[in-house]
């Protein structure tokens, strides 16, 4: 089951990169390729809120926390910036992010799929631990800059927002949530980061000494 997902999951990115080349290729410009890929983006994103369930499951070992933040953090730019504020829709910005989430995501199922068929090529897991390194920054520097260019989108429509008075009694302000998202990865981001290098260190230097002794 897990083989075939893991296939199923990388060839699901791999979709969108084509349809990131073809769009690319047929217009000559990187400006707005988002409208190339934004079903497919919007499908398969959504459709990764299984994986928490697989870690709650069991099914895999990964962290259920780490995994919820992952996914759901992906899920609400998607759907709650991206797809909620269209005037973002043609920022570079969104790009950035989409380009990132789908490098990430080739890499991360391509190591899964050759790890459970037990023959991990290392340039694939080199990739595995290394690429963070360039596209971890690269999509959350997309994320936070397109979070920041629907601010005044959301101001302006009140999108989302519940005002005072109503029968619930109760105030919610969207512009100010987005404004608390964007500081939540202050804190957020260099832990992640600074574990994932903790991890490459880990898992390359144990590689590099078992293939020394061989």
């Amino acid at each position: 089951y897990l083989l075939i997902l893991d296939v199923f999951l990388s060839f699901r990115w791999l979709v969108i990169a084509v349809g990131l080349v073809r769009a690319y290729l047929a217009k000559g410009s990187y400006h707005s390729l988002y409208y190339s890929i934004e079903k497919p983006l919007k499908f398969f994103q959504t459709g990764a809120l299984l994986e928490i369930l697989h870690c709650a499951l069991g099914i895999v070992p990964s962290s259920v926390v780490l995994t919820a933040f992952q996914v759901m953090s992906r899920v609400f730019l998607t759907w709650a910036v991206t797809h909620s504020v269209k005037e973002v829709q043609t920022e570079d910005s969104v790009l950035l992010f989409v380009v990132s989430w789908t490098i990430t995501e080739i890499i991360r199922y391509s190591f899964y799929t050759f790890s459970l068929l037990n023959h991990l090529p290392y340039l694939i897991k080199w990739a595995r631990y290394t690429s963070f390194i360039v596209l971890y920054p690269m999509g959350v520097s997309g994320e936070l800059l397109t979070i920041y260019a629907a601010l005044p989108f959301v101001r302006q429509s009140g999108l989302y927002s519940i005002s005072l008075p109503n029968k619930y009694n109760f105030s919610f302000d969207y512009y100010t949530f987005l404004i608390l998202v964007m500081i939540s990865y202050i804190p957020i981001f260099p832990q992640l980061y600074f574990h994932m290098l903790h991890q490459r260190r880990k898992v390359l230097s144990h590689t590099e000494e078992h293939r020394k002794s061989e």
